[in-house]
């Protein structure tokens, strides 16, 4: 038994910009024509554009009006359009031949159909399994990238906060809220570890990230010296740096 042939027409897309199916268009029922245009190419898929008067009618119009369920009218119009563009030859008074089907014409064995439908089941099949094995590091990701996303937001408004310079060499950076939660930790001892943050800076050459964190890590370290009074030694900046407070 033969494996059946499956025939197609393939539209190319620029096809209603090709300035002879404007034409067709435009004229009065245009519409209805390129419908009839459309039928006699389908019509001629099997024999690869041609078309052949049977004579199971008395005029090959009368018959294609027939067979295509179009008025007469409307099929003698729209051959004798056709014809007159180049989009139909008259090869012989039983023949005729559509000039552009062969660039639009599309066939398919059934075999060759049933192997591409399984190929086709077979890649949706082999997407879905991609799609639900890797969704969740997609999610991660994704939930990643927002986190990034939101720590640079939250940069920004850090940087975006008024800095104040302290201390006698105007080095010491600190934020208004920042110099007021000093004073209130620290009190009375506040602009003096700002002076010695200040001094130990410019006569280091070091520097630190976060000014405040430092000057409270530094209290913390030495607060309870610098609350007595007629301490033997007094703590200096390098003290701070090489440990030597306690």
């Amino acid at each position: 038994m033969a494996d059946k042939k499956y025939f197609w027409l393939k539209l190319k897309e620029d096809l209603f910009a090709d300035i002879r199916m404007k034409r067709l268009r435009k004229i009065s029922a245009g519409g209805t024509y390129t419908i009839v245009y459309l039928k006699i190419l389908l019509l001629s898929l099997r024999d690869e554009g041609k078309l052949y008067f049977e004579k199971v009618d008395e005029t090959f119009i009368k018959e294609l009006s027939l067979m295509l369920d179009e008025t007469e009218d409307d099929i003698a119009l729209t051959l004798h359009y056709l014809e007159r563009v180049r989009l139909l030859e008259v090869v012989t008074e039983d023949e005729y031949f559509l000039t552009e089907l062969p660039n639009l014409i599309g066939t398919e064995t059934d075999w060759a159909a049933k192997k591409r439908r399984y190929r086709e089941q077979r890649k949706l099949l082999s997407d879905r399994t991609m799609s639900s094995t890797c969704l969740p590091d997609v999610r991660q990701e994704v939930e990643k990238d927002i986190d990034i996303e939101l720590e640079k937001d939250g940069e920004m408004e850090k940087d975006n906060v008024p800095i104040n310079f302290h201390g006698e060499y105007q080095n010491v950076r600190l934020s208004d809220e920042e110099y007021q939660k000093l004073k209130d930790k620290l009190q009375n001892h506040t602009d003096i570890m700002i002076e010695k943050l200040s001094r130990y800076i410019k006569s280091s050459g070091k520097d630190y990230q976060d000014h405040y964190v430092t000057i409270l890590n530094w209290y913390e370290q030495d607060k309870d010296k610098l609350s007595k009074k007629g301490k033997n030694k007094s703590y200096t900046t390098q003290d701070y740096d090489k440990g030597e407070y306690l």
